[in-house]
């Protein structure tokens, strides 16, 4: 039979620096930026112990110094880390499966087995072997539930979902929970009534056409029902985007110094894009002002381009749709490609 498999490595980020400073283990770990929590930079992961104390992903390093005085600090090192999961897929890929990668810390495997759960033993056994990491390992019958299975069975764990306990697992929790709603889509399917996976599953299509569009609305009514994909590939990942952003130490105020560290970050995801080879279709900025609320515009070019000059333009056009009345601590510019699908 055909399974799909989702392998996450538990606390990827701070298991590799633990992994490297053993004396660390069982204390709490945050690692992001210099390392330095009077700096401004955020969390990258955070040890299991960290986060007992509230310390999560994206979270600002000084509020993560306040919610746990105790932790140990820690600058990010992506190099080491590519390494480590270049490790981790190799081991994988010694399986009879198919291999489809989607992150540092994460994986689709396709398999026939009539045992996944042996497999599952097999694939954490080989990990935590070869590279001293922990993982934990979902099953499903597509890639949808293989993913919520995992979180299921996190940390460490193995844990199956597939349409024969769908309903008993997922139907009253909230829509949410599923891969692929975050918090905003949450809301305005609230809005609607929409509140439980079970809801979702019920909705009409039209209204969620209507909200969501014609093809969003219709493919969150899927997720309701726990349907998606379930083709793994093992093709090369494919970048949909490029992009560059720093934190200041200091807040911007001067409109001419924020438009001239915008064209700085364009010109260094210009130089992504040259080195991916392919185009740029469409071009956006992030600003985060003080004290840490984020704002994003985009446009889409003329026509796809690698020109330095075009895509400095451009972002300087899409910096002219902020408002600029208050203070800026981040500036991000992130020029994206075509992705098959599009017109």
């Amino acid at each position: 039979m055909k399974w799909v498999l989702h392998v996450d490595l538990d606390q990827f980020i701070a298991a590799v620096e633990i992994a490297r400073h053993p004396e660390l283990a069982g204390r709490p770990v945050v690692v992001g930026g210099n390392g330095d929590p009077t700096e401004r930079a955020v969390v990258a992961t955070a040890s299991y112990e960290a986060r007992e104390f509230g310390v999560q992903s994206g979270m600002p390093l000084r509020l993560a110094a306040k919610r746990c005085p105790d932790a140990v600090f820690l600058p990010s090192d992506p190099d080491a880390y590519l390494e480590v999961s270049a490790r981790v897929m190799g081991v994988l890929r010694e399986f009879p499966v198919v291999v489809q990668v989607l992150g540092w810390d994460e994986a689709f495997l396709g398999a026939e087995t009539d045992d996944p759960e042996a497999l599952a033993v097999a694939l954490k056994d080989a990990v935590a072997r070869e590279t001293g990491l922990s993982c934990a390992v979902g099953i499903g019958d597509n890639k949808l539930r293989a993913k919520l299975a995992t979180g299921f069975g996190k940390p460490g764990g193995i844990y199956r979902l597939t349409q024969e306990n769908w309903w008993p697992v997922m139907a009253e929790r909230p829509t949410d929970a599923l891969w692929g709603i975050g918090g905003k889509t949450a809301k305005k399917l609230a809005e609607l009534g929409i509140r439980t996976v079970l809801d979702l599953a019920g909705a009409d299509a039209a209204v969620l056409a209507a909200r969501f569009g014609p093809k969003t609305g219709p493919w969150l009514r899927l997720l309701g029902g726990g349907i998606s994909d379930a083709d793994v590939n093992a093709t090369p990942y494919v970048a949909r985007s490029r992009s560059r952003e720093t934190t200041f130490q200091r807040d911007l105020t001067d409109p001419a110094e924020i438009a001239a560290e915008v064209s700085a970050l364009a010109k260094r995801v210009t130089q992504d894009v040259l080195d991916e080879g392919r185009p740029a279709a469409r071009v956006a900025v992030k600003v985060r002002f003080v004290p840490f609320l984020t704002h994003t515009h985009s446009i889409t070019l003329p026509e796809p381009t690698s020109d330095a000059a075009e895509l400095d333009r451009a972002a300087r056009e899409v910096l002219g749709m902020f408002e600029l009345t208050r203070a800026v601590r981040l500036l991000g510019v992130r020029a994206e490609f075509l992705r098959e699908d599009d017109d």
